[in-house]
């Protein structure tokens, strides 16, 4: 289940990558992201522009199967100083093809939904996550609407066994039927995981017993789900029980 339309997740996205390149346009390309280890400003652009480019690419061509990212024609620019224009045409680029798309139509995709629809809701994930990185890298605090971060958290879980990298270590934790609560400070949401051969999520919890419960705002409980917290920020996070499986939790599907 998706918490916006079609359109407005295209909508999102624009205003998501504007500020983006907005930011990249104003700072040092060279300036290292903390939370990818190796990357600088200008590694992260590429990375965000050439999934734009990619996705684009998969949605007009309806492919069937799939397509790598390094198949697919890139114009990148040997100037890193025209990265952010760069990234700005690439996030034109797939948004005027996702405009025009039918969103119901069948494609192929590495998730969930095997459907045009797919595209957006996951480029809105990856441009928020990816402002979110080049935000904490220049020392700004990041800020995330409830209703956009709670559908990121939906988006994650419900693609998760569709990413073998994140599925296969979940699948070796070892710790079958216990359970982890996320539950939402500033929505009604909560979500509850439980621990099996992979795992399995339910929304609308309240306050159900788990092995281990996180409280926090919704756009900080997707940052700590995608890596970019830490649980043990108390000004964030309320942990109670097993802070230990929280920890292998998150390690098993740090992205």
């Amino acid at each position: 289940m998706t918490r916006l339309t079609y359109e407005q997740y295209c909508d999102a996205i624009e205003a998501v990558d504007a500020r983006f390149v907005e930011l990249m346009a104003g700072s040092d390309l060279e300036t290292p992201v903390p939370t990818c280890p190796g990357w600088t400003l200008a590694d992260l652009t590429t990375h965000h522009g050439t999934t734009h480019r990619w996705m684009e690419h998969l949605v007009r061509h309806r492919v069937t199967e799939r397509v790598w990212s390094r198949d697919v024609p890139l114009d990148l620019p040997q100037d890193t100083a025209a990265y952010p224009a760069w990234l700005a045409e690439s996030a034109e680029l797939s948004l005027r093809t996702l405009r025009s798309a039918d969103p119901d139509a069948p494609n192929w995709t590495h998730g969930a939904d095997q459907h045009v629809r797919f595209f957006p809701r996951r480029l809105l994930c990856e441009a928020i996550i990816h402002l979110t990185d080049a935000e904490l890298a220049l020392g700004r605090t990041p800020h995330i609407t409830p209703d956009i971060a709670a559908d990121g958290i939906d988006e994650f879980l419900e693609n998760l066994p569709y990413y073998p990298w994140i599925a296969e270590p979940v699948s070796r934790l070892n710790r079958d039927g216990e359970t982890l609560r996320f539950s939402s400070t500033d929505t009604d949401d909560g979500w509850l995981i439980t621990l099996g051969d992979g795992c399995t999520w339910e929304t609308g919890v309240g306050d159900a017993h788990a092995t281990v419960a996180v409280h926090g705002s919704s756009g900080d409980l997707l940052l700590l789900i995608y890596g970019r917290l830490r649980p043990g920020d108390a000004e964030r996070f309320i942990v109670t029980g097993d802070g230990e499986l929280l920890s292998s939790w998150l390690g098993a599907t740090a992205l």
